[in-house]
């Protein structure tokens, strides 16, 4: 099976799960868009001599948004990642992106093992009701997915906040300096703010739409910030499967600074389609083999032509 063809039965398995919903991503389909700048540090430049990464800030579009494809379903939903996806605006007119989320790993090694496990979690037509055996089936068959879910599942807690989330890449990308030197890495994106779950109690109460409405409160009051780490991948670490985790202990590099000042009420308008691939890198960065990874934009094509009748804009 090609490619494209892979990631349609893909984005079709998705939609079994939340539901097609017309004129929304097919996942993290519910979101806030913000408008910030990405000021790099002083070390950035040592690791790459990608653009972004060189000195100067640089313009941001920022879309912090819940894992479900369900645009109705609550901010507080207990079984979802949130998703912060970076545009940066390159001095040349391009643009680059960042995708990252507040899982540690991913639950399935390629596209294949993901079509199978996310089939596995369709509910009944009839009842509604999930499968667990199908489930059980398929984790006992992938031990590597058995393995993630373990990391996967302390996660999934609700933020107080999207700007108390840390959010990291789950894949790997190799990042080359201008004397060509070259090191793998994953990103990871720490709040300044402290990372904060919801406590229980006050999630019972909680609007359905608490983070949304949180991040908006918070930006007319003060600017939100973040900051971009790379994790430095060492010999025997995974580069192409998500699933596997690196030490703790790895060293990180501090690339920058990501402050967001505002909601973006410019993108997102009338027929404006705006897509956030992990692929669309620039130079002094390469996509690693990470099979996940590569299938990624081609779903995204999917989806995008799904809610717009749109081709994959930048």
């Amino acid at each position: 099976m090609d490619q494209a063809s892979l990631a349609e039965r893909c984005v079709d398995a998705i939609n079994a799960i939340s539901g097609s919903h017309p004129g929304n991503r097919a996942a993290h389909a519910k979101g806030t868009l913000c408008a910030g700048t990405f000021t790099p540090s002083p070390d950035a430049a040592a690791l790459s001599r990608a653009a972004h990464l060189q000195g100067d800030p640089v313009r941001v579009t920022v879309r912090l948004s819940n894992g479900s494809g369900d645009p109705g379903a609550p901010d507080g939903e207990r079984r979802d990642g949130r998703g912060m996806a970076i545009k940066l605006y390159l001095p040349d007119g391009t643009t680059t992106d960042i995708v990252a989320i507040t899982i540690p790993v991913f639950f399935v090694r390629d596209p294949q093992e993901f079509l199978g496990f996310t089939l596995a979690r369709k509910p009944d037509p009839e009842t509604g009701e999930i499968d667990m055996e199908k489930i059980g089936a398929f984790i006992s068959e992938h031990p590597a997915t058995g393995a993630a879910l373990q990391l996967i599942v302390p996660s999934l807690v609700p933020p107080r906040s999207y700007a108390t989330c840390a959010f990291n890449s789950l894949h790997a990308f190799r990042l080359e300096n201008a004397a060509g030197e070259g090191r793998f890495v994953r990103y990871r994106i720490e709040p300044e703010a402290g990372e904060e779950a919801m406590p229980d109690e006050e999630l019972e109460d909680a609007s359905p739409d608490y983070l949304q409405d949180e991040m908006r409160e918070r930006l007319e009051r003060e600017p939100v910030r973040f900051t971009l780490l790379a994790r430095l991948a060492e010999e025997g670490d995974s580069l192409d499967d998500p699933t596997a985790a690196w030490p703790e202990e790895r060293d990180a590099v501090e690339l920058g600074r990501l402050e967001l000042t505002s909601l973006d009420t410019t993108r997102e308008t009338g027929d404006d389609v705006l897509v956030f691939d992990p692929t669309r890198v620039t130079d002094g960065i390469e996509c690693s083999d990470d099979p996940i990874l590569h299938i990624r934009s081609h779903a995204y094509s999917v989806s995008v032509e799904r809610r717009s009748g749109a081709q994959r804009p930048a």
